[in-house]
């Protein structure tokens, strides 16, 4: 998160604010109005939490690949919409997760399925193979 804070107030400061944050705006605004016309008919929307299983510890250490693994998760936080990961899943021992996004402002019916979804399921109590709990 650093580097990332770091990269953006440096990218500001040489100059391109108009062609870069401007720009931005304009896309983020785009991204809120697509999630907006979604939640017209649904309550909620249920999507990876990131491309694959978690990783194991230290097998990750490429920002770039560190960077892709929550490429997922960005379209709610720029839309500025709620958002829950949970987990959903073991594959080949390694946890997989999903997320719930909801309107904006709705945490209560995201958290709500979350735990309609924890009550129906034991995926929250599982733990990988070797994982000291």
């Amino acid at each position: 998160m650093k580097r990332r804070i770091l990269t953006g107030t440096y990218v500001l400061s040489v100059g391109y604010y108009d062609a870069y944050y401007v720009q931005a705006q304009r896309v983020r605004r785009l991204i809120r109005d697509d999630f907006a016309k979604a939640f017209a008919t649904v309550d909620a929307l249920l999507a990876p939490t990131c491309p694959g299983t978690a990783f194991r510890l230290g097998a990750v250490s490429d920002p770039i690949e560190m960077y892709q693994q929550d490429v997922f998760t960005v379209p709610a936080s720029l839309a500025g919409i709620p958002a829950l990961s949970i987990p959903c899943g073991l594959h080949d021992g390694l946890p997989v997760g999903a997320q719930l996004m909801a309107r904006h402002f709705d945490e209560a019916t995201l958290f709500a399925l979350g735990r309609a979804y924890q009550d129906a399921t034991d995926w929250h109590r599982r733990r990988p193979p070797g994982f000291a709990s």
